[in-house]
């Protein structure tokens, strides 16, 4: 990570890994079609409304800061998107789940369907993108899409390396989680829901029981 000179006005576009994944495929995938806006590296704490210089020096440790430069690596920037408002708005749009406790057995499942209070109609053009932490946990599946082609965020912004590889990321307008089989023991992950037009997540626990098998006295059991 670099930062960037900002006494004057920088334009730094560069492709992400994912960018340049889709204009090496050749096979017209590669089309920019929106954008968005972000402000990551902003820390409005140092926003002073108490600087004795008046009003006009309220943000000037911000409005002075470095400006970080463009990342190829999608799954760590643009966490915190900005978003335009009617006029005279007081509230921000904040993405809300039915349930944000899911318990499952073997084979159970549950809906999940994310709605956005605060701004009407939000989300409702691209939808959100939904992560699974854990692979080994559950199936997660669409079952209603947007009906766009590659409407989703890419990667979500707060999960590791590490944590990514296990990961599985699908994007609709509402899913089903489905349960797996865990013989050893009770199975926990998350759910992470974002909007892809609003930003802002939702997190859902997720606990898979260990699976209870029966078994008949007197009758061994054969390994398969």
């Amino acid at each position: 990570m670099g930062y960037l000179d900002n006494s004057s006005i920088t334009v730094d576009a560069i492709l992400t890994k994912k960018g340049r994944q889709l204009l090496a495929r050749g096979r017209d995938e590669f089309k920019i079609t929106q954008f968005a806006l972000a402000d990551d590296e902003i820390d409005y704490d140092l926003y002073n409304p108490d600087h004795p210089l008046g009003t006009a020096f309220y943000g000037i440790v911000i409005e002075n800061m470095p400006v970080i430069e463009a990342l190829p690596d999608e799954t760590q920037m643009m966490k915190y998107k900005l978003v335009t408002l009617p006029s005279r708005s007081t509230r921000i749009p904040v993405i809300s789940v039915q349930n944000r406790n899911i318990t499952l057995s073997s084979g159970g499942t549950a809906s999940i369907r994310p709605y956005t209070r605060n701004f009407n109609r939000g989300n409702q053009t691209f939808g959100y993108t939904a992560i699974l932490s854990d692979s080994d946990a559950a199936f997660l599946r669409v079952t209603r899409g947007t009906g766009r082609r590659g409407a989703g965020a890419t990667v979500p912004a707060f999960i590791g390396d590490n944590e990514a590889a296990q990961t599985v990321t699908v994007s609709g307008l509402s899913f089903e989680v489905i349960a797996k089989a865990q013989p050893v023991e009770d199975k926990t992950a998350t759910i992470t829901v974002v909007g892809n037009e609003t930003g802002g997540s939702v997190t859902i626990n997720l606990t898979i029981e260990k699976q209870e098998l029966e078994t008949t006295p007197g009758v061994a059991l054969e390994a398969l």
